[in-house]
């Protein structure tokens, strides 16, 4: 049974840093596409970045995506999402998700695999 975890969440104050963790298990994802996303209740689910085992990584456009890194151990099958300059807007749920490929996608339909998400709050 593949499961997709993620850890590193919680409540922190703006302008704090947070990493976040996704490890995948169940089959060997360390050629598969992983991103992360998140979403705010009653919005869609948003995409922030993803990269392939090989190194190849997409990020959301927007100017404070900037502020997030992506990264992957493949011999862990674990994805990383490094948060600086926190701010109350990234209030949100944090979901990873793994593709049944080895390509990447910015849509949510993409993937196949998920997580069932972490809580980042960012107080003011």
């Amino acid at each position: 049974q593949v499961q997709v975890v993620e850890s590193g969440g919680g409540l922190v104050q703006a302008g704090d840093s947070l990493r976040l963790s996704c490890t995948a298990s169940g089959r060997t994802f360390n050629r598969n596409g992983m991103g992360w996303f998140r979403q705010v209740s009653g919005k869609e689910r948003e995409f922030l970045a993803a990269r392939t085992w090989s190194g190849e990584a997409a990020v959301a456009t927007d100017s404070e995506r900037g502020r997030f890194t992506i990264s992957r151990d493949n011999k862990k099958n674990t994805l990383y999402l490094q948060m600086n300059s926190l701010k109350p807007e990234d209030t949100a749920i944090y979901y990873c998700a793994a593709a049944q490929g080895t390509r990447i996608g910015t849509a949510a339909a993409h993937y196949e695999y998920w997580g069932q998400g972490t809580q980042v709050t960012v107080s003011s």
